[in-house]
């Protein structure tokens, strides 16, 4: 072999050993939450340098990070480390590179950090452990209470929709929800990225008077022995349906009210009239008293009031 030859090997190994060490490649969330007493499930997608294997020819192990031989999840169960015993299992299929774990019955020490280890069979050189990507876990003590939407208001014979949703880090046992109050309730799961998922229940019904000033209660249950607070409420009030009572009352009412009021005006008004003429009637009946008898006294006085009657008396008596 040549130098020429020699250094074109030389290179198509350093070139070849990048590559395949560039495609041995795990995913994972470096961070997750789980509630204590329930499950959680560590999202993992991952690659390797070789052409695909069946998924019983590909071996996957969990194990600390710290300690490569405190293995949490193994195919040879007497492997694994006896406070995980029965309590994590593979979730997907290593032939679709899905090596997700779920974690049941967590405990408060179940921290980690985690960290992903494949080794294929047909091979004893492909093995790695992505040791540069593992996965630590926030306990959480208690649940939190699940989020109620819904109206305040809501009107009688139209349907009513409310919404109650609870966010987990468990989907290989999803939460239920329940309502206190009959109607049509669906169920539904979403994926909200990055391990997370939420649970979503809604109730639909006509309310009725009845369920004026009540109360619409959502309950949440979680896999295993959750503490918290698993309940939220909201009030309702019922405004009532219209109805040809409902207008005709107010209308009536009205209307009579304005006749009563249109009566006493009435009254008030004629009476207020019948005052005016008796104060007239009795001035003008006054007045021509009064002119009647000083007409009469001057009458009654001529030849005996005034000088010249005075004079004539006198010249009478002295004759």
């Amino acid at each position: 072999m040549d130098v020429r030859a020699g250094i074109f090997l030389y290179w198509l190994h350093i070139i070849c050993t990048g590559v395949f060490a560039d495609v041995w490649k795990v995913h994972v969330e470096p961070e997750m939450k789980a509630l204590v007493s329930s499950c959680v499930v560590l999202p993992c997608s991952f690659k390797y340098p070789v052409q695909v294997q069946p998924s019983d020819r590909i071996r996957a192990i969990w194990h600390m990070k710290d300690n490569w031989d405190d293995i949490i999840f193994h195919g040879d169960s007497t492997r694994v480390k006896d406070s995980f015993k029965g309590r994590t299992k593979l979730i997907g299929s290593l032939g679709g590179f899905n090596c997700s774990l779920e974690i049941d019955e967590v405990r408060n020490h179940d921290n980690g950090p985690y960290c992903f280890r494949v080794e294929l069979e047909t091979s004893k050189k492909d093995k790695y452990s992505f040791v540069e990507n593992c996965v630590s876990i926030q306990m959480i003590e208690q649940a939190s209470k699940p989020e109620l939407q819904a109206e305040q208001s809501v009107q009688e014979g139209e349907t009513a929709v409310f919404k109650c949703s609870v966010r987990h880090t468990c989907p290989s046992h999803q939460p239920t929800l329940t309502w206190n109050h009959t109607g049509k309730a669906i169920m539904s799961y979403k994926d909200i990225g990055h391990g997370n998922w939420e649970t979503e229940s809604v109730l639909t019904f006509i309310p009725q008077k009845e369920d004026d000033h009540t109360s619409i209660t959502c309950t949440v249950k979680h896999h295993g022995n959750v503490e918290g607070e698993m309940t939220v409420t909201h009030s309702i009030f019922v405004k009532e349906q219209a109805t040809l009572s409902h207008i005709l009352i107010p209308s009536i009412s009205g209307l009579g009210a304005a006749l009563l009021v249109g009566l006493m005006c009435f009254f008030i008004v004629k009476r207020y009239k019948k005052r005016i003429a008796d104060l007239e009637s009795r001035n003008d009946n006054g007045m021509w008293s009064r002119l009647s008898r000083m007409s009469r006294r001057f009458r009654s006085g001529d030849g005996s009031s005034g000088p010249g009657g005075r004079q004539q008396r006198q010249v009478h008596n002295s004759a």
